[in-house]
């Protein structure tokens, strides 16, 4: 496999994991200092490689890496009518 397809593949399962609206609370993110554990967003979308991208509480809007950084689901968004159960 290929490594487009391999990040294809990772990307969708995320993409299930971590629909927009999901919230999540930050551990580490490399690379950036001034984001401190604790601090929480919300998911806006997740790209085609698999990065989530997420609106900050600090008004910053950066992308987790699910490889790299460390963060925590915290909660769902709301299901749609007629949406299956995750």
């Amino acid at each position: 496999m290929n490594e487009w397809a391999r990040l294809s593949r990772k990307a969708k399962s995320i993409k299930a994991m971590y629909p927009k609206g999901t919230k999540v609370v930050l551990d580490y993110m490399e690379g950036e200092a001034d984001m401190p554990s604790g601090l929480a967003g919300t998911v806006q979308f997740v790209d085609d490689i698999g990065q989530i991208h997420v609106q900050w509480e600090n008004g910053r809007s950066l992308a987790l890496n699910a490889e790299t950084d460390r963060f925590r689901m915290t909660g769902r968004p709301p299901k749609e009518k007629g949406e299956f159960s995750r």
